[in-house]
């Protein structure tokens, strides 16, 4: 797989970045008790570190993790064990029949994929339908235009062994989104530099839901998780596979 989120952004981004999936991922497990799903298999596309495997797991489901990045998926065998995890491109991999579909933190968005091309979020959501059972839950978020007010923008964040600059460039015709970051990670008494650029596709929550219903789904969206809030510009959609399909 190509190297983004390599081993140091990965290491990065699971100490210092994980709170979206850890409090999205615990309003989804009750998401799911409401809807009668109690067990059986949840696919997580896009599953980084494992943070939602890991609550997924708690609860009682069986959890399939799937990521394009080689060293997130290293930190994720580590932190789940019992859970099953694949590098692979969430736009091409073989879903298995399932309960649930997840895919937290703007995945669907991210150009880096090789085979993120114009129509593979239709024909996502298409296979996403066929893998689940009737009643099954397709949940996920992503980002919409308006992620930058200015054109540009910085920010600067720390950790104990860290350091990471983010320039973040939006392209309000071409519906783009893209992130230099700069990471410094100590080694040692030295601090080793990293460098990535990541690009997404923003997309409006009005056509993706059109897609969506395309595909079979019901479809709702909400700009939380139960309490928990989404950032600026984000949406979250919980589309429902029917018991009749």
């Amino acid at each position: 797989m190509q190297k983004f989120y390599k081993q140091d952004l990965a290491h990065i981004h699971d100490l210092g970045y994980g709170e979206h999936a850890r409090q999205a991922s615990a309003e989804i497990v009750q998401l799911l008790a409401k809807n009668n799903i109690a067990n059986g298999l949840v696919v997580d596309l896009g599953c980084g570190s494992g943070i939602t495997a890991q609550t997924l797991s708690r609860d009682g489901h069986q959890v399939l993790g799937i990521d394009i990045s080689d060293a997130m998926v290293n930190l994720a065998r580590a932190r789940v064990p019992q859970a099953k995890f694949y590098v692979a491109s969430l736009f091409n991999v073989e879903l298995p029949p399932c309960e649930v579909v997840t895919s937290l933190g703007e995945c669907v968005n991210y150009l880096f994929d090789p085979d993120h091309q114009e129509d593979r979020l239709q024909q996502l959501f298409k296979r996403v339908y066929q893998a689940l059972k009737p009643g099954g839950m397709f949940i996920f978020d992503l980002a919409e235009p308006g992620q930058v007010q200015k054109g540009e923008e910085q920010h600067f964040s720390e950790g104990n062994d860290w350091l990471v600059l983010v320039k973040k460039e939006e392209n309000l015709k071409a519906a783009t989104l893209t992130r230099h970051i700069v990471t410094l990670r100590r080694i040692g008494e030295t601090y080793r530099r990293d460098d990535e650029v990541h690009h997404l596709r923003l997309y409006h929550s009005a056509a993706v839901t059109q897609k969506l219903r395309r595909a079979g789904f019901q479809v709702r969206t909400t700009r939380s998780y139960g309490a928990y809030r989404l950032p600026n510009a984000h949406t979250a959609f919980v589309a429902l596979k029917p018991l009749r399909a």
